[in-house]
């Protein structure tokens, strides 16, 4: 829930008092967040905001590491990092994104 606050307080902030559609994240496999306990979260974090009611759009982008051993890359599921040629000398290149990477609002009609 702590994650997900600081996602709607982070666009409410931005948006100065304008209504949100909707909000659309980057959230990789390996940033300790779980896409659907946010997404559950989201209703509850957005209540009384300019968020209220806009959908949350989650894209989750996988896990890679790069082996330093063998210089090869490699996609990873979780934080158990192995390359394939035996070595745990890895470091992680992608995967712990947690982005806004768009926020779209309501339109007004002119007055």
């Amino acid at each position: 829930m702590a994650i997900t606050q600081s996602v709607v307080d982070m666009v409410v902030d931005r948006t100065a008092g304008r209504r949100v559609a909707s909000v659309q994240l980057q959230v990789g496999k390996l940033a300790g967040v779980v896409a659907d306990a946010m997404r559950f979260c989201f209703e509850l974090a957005t209540s009384g905001t300019v968020l209220e009611g806009a959908r949350l759009e989650i894209e989750e982008t996988p896990g890679r590491a790069a082996c330093r051993a063998c210089r090869d890359e490699f996609d990873v599921a979780d934080l158990v990092l192995l390359c394939p040629c035996g070595s745990a000398d890895v470091r992680i290149v992608a995967g712990r994104e947690l982005l806004v990477t768009s926020v779209q609002m309501v339109e007004e009609p002119c007055a």
